[in-house]
């Protein structure tokens, strides 16, 4: 093993001889404890002007990853043998050693490996021949005290060689620092001994073992980091398609064949010599990365969040281009890093098994194994299919197709070495394959599989095929969105959302989506369904609208893909609209016949409608874990009903009085004592009420409008589990600014509005419906936090807390949004409603946006009558539906004008100040 660290001008970054000689004359001037004082400053400024010199480097080549993580690990290196050579010199001297007082230090874990970030943990292993001496652990203590003094944090070992071998045969991880063991300093021939014995007495006869317990532990790690290598903010270090992993195949390669180097992976057969280069590629760029977030956040910081990616891409020098910010094009970078090593991984362990099962045949039978079958030319042994020949794509590149679909069909796996050649091949396919007939209906053939599209799509790209095939997917390959809202890339995303839509197919889903469920096998196109899932993301990072372009492309691809004209049309219309659905359900008033209206005229027929419903709900699901929920299920089904009911009978809605006559009859059936309450109290809600508010909601206010009789305020808190969320009704005297109030006491306490309704009884009593969660899309449920938001909400209306102040001290609870910048927009609409002006506030969402522009509505003397909170990530979409205080419409531009004034100044990020309480 070598123990020598080499990187250019290694004096400029420490002079080892220098130090030492400055240290010498102190000690000669003023002896080794009266000196320590003024050596421990020596070594503290050598240590920061090395520290110094490496972050210049950085700076200078800030893609060089290897060789900045070399140059901490020698400077450390440099640094420990001038504090070893002090102490045994200078501090304990010992001229007539015996032969247990010896001591060697080694560098383990990733120290040991010789690459280091600007703070990573220093790990040390002291070994000694037999059970500690005095002297040793004299000098073990001194050594330990410099390096605290020096503000290193350490994490240090010190054992015989016995206790070495014992625990590192009991426990994996002591195994795992020990097997990259580099000698720093102190007795070589002890060193020397460690080695011999770790590889004889413990690596011995334990190498399946060793494999087995570090793929576990690589599970459990990836399971808790996420489970995806395209998470949007990633851990450098220990996420999946991480540095972490490229160490696991390296550790792995050690522990079998004694490797002392990465390179030597090609001779042993694990790699070849071009994988070898793209693991030192991904290893580099990480690394890379790991430093820079380092040096920005001066602390071992490995996770890359929101905030730190802009900084590491201007550090890495990546620049804006059309379409793509630098970050985007960074991550861009980090994610198909990270794909990377998920094939290397891939094609590792699989050849790792090859090589075990060489070995060792098991069982009486191993000498009559079963014989090879062929399947249309590829070979099958042992659940795997395999290419006959290296030529075998070369000679047809549509097999490079057929294949995956051959695999997915038999639920084989595609062998490793098979995979190689795919790999190296995908080049082959140009535009005369990707126009082929056969290529194209195997294709959608492995697009529309009834058994697992997703698995076997994920392979697809993995191993360069998809991009090539359909080169439009190809460029949103490793694409991350820059926001808070989307939790993969886009690739990923797409494939999720395929995944999803199969098992809502197969009835796997149907607790979780019952419409879904119900309609799935209604549509008239499943190929027009799966085809406008692929596609619907398809022109993300285009610049411009990316539903407008992806239809243009779905237009393009479709009839190649082998669809028939209608279909065709189908696909393109489900992806220009792809979010008409959702933007309806979540930010217009569903209880308003013009939303309805408005949403069939474009939707036209029942196919479409049951089409775009899929669409819209696996896109939803596959944004990320907790973006789907019961409160916007609940929307959907509303909308979807209404929608259907209105394409299916044809006429514009039922008249107004039937309407509300139907809900009151379906309020009465809830519970036996509902009809009396109707006839007493129902005649004080106006026909908007029964029409807005659903039959369960409309039965708790019944019973709480009674309750309350003259009673100025009744507040109700409770769990409603149908939405997700937790229901809170006022009933208070109406009066200009209750809803803001209300808003600002729901916000003090916590909670976050994602739906309201305000209705005004004939009699002039408030009843507002409010939907709250936490932060986190959580329900308040527990007692003390629903007395909280009452107790909140009363102060608030009675005007014993300054509302604002209070707001604006109030942490946020998701400050990673800061490192967004969302510019606040106001668009007014006269047509979305025949009753109210409907107006639409997008910004960054922060705690009390929803109070401050429910102020701003106040203070421009206008009636809300309701409000649809949608936040995505980041951003938050606040729909109104006002009136002047007369019930008119807002018409005259220069009112228009001075409302959106007073919106934006209340929506942006600085003028919490400017609004009164």
């Amino acid at each position: 093993m070598s123990s020598v660290i080499r990187i250019p001008s290694p004096r400029s970054v420490v002079d080892r001889r220098a130090l030492v000689e400055r240290i010498d004359a102190l000690v000669a001037e003023h002896g080794a404890a009266k000196g320590r004082k003024a050596i421990v400053e020596l070594m503290r400024a050598a240590l920061d002007d090395g520290r110094t010199e490496i972050a210049r480097r950085l700076v200078e080549k800030p893609s060089a990853g290897h060789e900045v993580a070399e140059a901490q690990a020698f400077l450390v290196d440099q640094l420990i043998r001038v504090i070893h050579d002090h102490v045994v010199q200078h501090v304990y001297p010992a001229s007539n050693r015996s032969k247990g007082e010896r001591l060697t230090i080694m560098a383990v874990g990733g120290y040991g490996r010789g690459e280091m970030a600007p703070h990573s943990d220093v790990d040390i292993a002291f070994l000694t021949p037999i059970k500690q001496t005095a002297w040793c652990e004299q000098v073990i203590e001194a050594m330990l005290y410099f390096m605290w003094d020096l503000s290193l944090k350490v994490g240090h070992s010190s054992r015989s060689l016995d206790e070495m071998v014992k625990m590192s045969r009991s426990d994996l991880t002591i195994r795992t620092a020990m097997l990259e063991g580099r000698y720093v300093w102190g007795d070589q021939d002890l060193y020397e001994e460690a080695r011999v014995r770790f590889w004889k007495d413990v690596v011995s006869g334990t190498e399946r073992q060793f494999v087995v317990e570090k793929l576990a532990e690589r599970e459990e790690r990836h399971k808790r980091m996420g489970d995806s290598r395209y998470v949007v903010e990633p851990n450098v270090k220990e996420g999946k398609g991480s540095l972490r992993d490229l160490h696991t195949l390296y550790w792995i390669g050690k522990y079998i064949h004694q490797v002392r180097d990465p390179s030597e992976l090609v001779g042993v057969g694990l790699l070849t010599k071009k994988e070898y280069l793209a693991f030192r590629r991904a290893e580099n760029f990480f690394w890379a990365v790991r430093c820079h977030l380092h040096a920005i956040t001066r602390r071992a910081e490995d996770r890359l969040t929101f905030d730190l990616q802009r900084e590491v891409a201007s550090r890495m020098n990546y620049s804006d281009r059309p379409g793509k910010s630098a970050v985007e094009r960074f991550m861009q970078m980090f994610f198909l890093q990270a794909k990377m090593v998920g094939n290397l991984t891939g094609v590792f362990l699989a050849q790792l098994d090859e090589q075990f099962a060489r070995k060792t045949p098991r069982g009486l039978l191993a000498g009559f194994r079963a014989k090879p079958r062929v399947l249309k030319g590829y070979r099958v042994f042992g659940g795997r299919i395999k290419a006959p020949s290296e030529d075998w794509f070369a000679a047809d590149p549509v097999r490079m197709i057929e294949i995956f679909v051959l695999a997915d069909k038999e639920g084989f796996e595609i062998h490793p070495e098979t995979m190689r050649l795919i790999s190296r091949d995908a080049v082959l396919i140009k535009d005369e394959v990707r126009r082929d007939k056969r290529a194209n209906e195997l294709f959608m053939e492995l697009l529309t599989s009834r058994n697992n599209p997703e698995v076997a799509l994920r392979s697809f790209n993995e191993a360069g095929v998809f991009g090539r095939f359909v080169t439009e997917f190809g460029r949103v390959n490793a694409q991350m969105q820059f926001d808070m809202y989307h939790h993969y890339t886009v690739d990923e995303h797409t494939i999720r959302a395929v995944g999803l839509l199969a098992r809502i197919e197969k009835g796997e889903l149907k607790q979780d989506h019952p419409l879904a469920h119900d309609i799935i096998h209604k549509v008239r196109s499943r190929r027009a369904l799966y085809v406008s899932v692929l596609l619907h993301d398809i022109a993300k990072g285009r610049g411009g609208d990316h539903s407008d372009l992806g239809a243009d492309i779905a237009l393009r691809l479709c009839p190649r893909f082998g669809l028939d004209e209608e279909e065709v049309e189908l696909v393109a219309w489900l992806v220009r609209q792809h979010l008409l659905l959702s933007a309806t359900a979540f930010k217009r008033d569903l209880s308003d016949g013009k939303t309805i209206a408005d949403f069939v005229e474009v939707v036209q027929s029942i196919d479409r409608l049951r089409q775009l419903t899929l669409l819209t709900i696996v896109d939803i699901r596959a944004v990320g874990p907790g973006t789907w929920n019961s409160w916007k299920r609940q929307l959907i089904g509303e909308l979807y009903g209404a929608a259907e009911e209105r394409l299916r009978l044809g006429h514009a809605e039922f008249g107004r009085e039937k309407r509300v006559a139907a809900r009151k009859a379906a309020v009465a059936a809830l519970t036996p004592g509902n009809t009396a309450l109707i006839e007493q109290i129902g005649g004080m809600l106006g026909d908007a009420y029964w029409i807005a508010e659903p039959e369960d909601v409309i039965a708790k206010n019944l019973v709480q409008l009674e309750a309350a009789g003259n009673d100025p305020l009744s507040i109700l808190t409770e769990y409603y589990p149908a939405r997700g969320a937790t229901l809170v009704t006022v009933i208070a005297s109406d009066h200009p600014g209750l809803f803001y109030r209300i808003a600002g006491g729901i916000h003090l306490a916590g909670g976050n509005i994602i739906d309201a309704r305000i209705h005004t009884t004939r009699t002039g009593r408030a009843v507002d419906n409010f939907l709250v969660q936490d932060p986190l899309c959580r329900p308040f449920q527990e007692a003390s936090q629903l007395d909280r938001l009452r107790a909140s909400i009363g102060n608030a209306l009675a005007n014993r807390i300054k509302i604002l102040p209070q707001l604006v001290a109030k942490p946020d609870a998701r400050p990673r949004a800061d490192a967004f910048e969302v510019r606040p927009r106001v668009v007014f609409d006269n047509k979305a409603s025949n009753r109210f002006t409907v107006v639409e506030v997008n910004s960054r969402d922060r705690p009390a946006l929803l109070n401050r522009l429910a102020h701003a509505l106040f203070e421009a003397r206008l009636m809300v009558h309701s409000a649809h909170i949608a936040t995505y990530g980041e951003r938050a979409a606040d729909t109104f539906y006002v009136t002047d205080l007369l019930g008119e419409k807002l018409t005259a531009p220069g009112r228009l004008k001075a409302l959106e004034r007073r919106l934006l100044e209340a929506a942006s990020e600085n003028t919490a100040e400017n609004v009164a309480a």
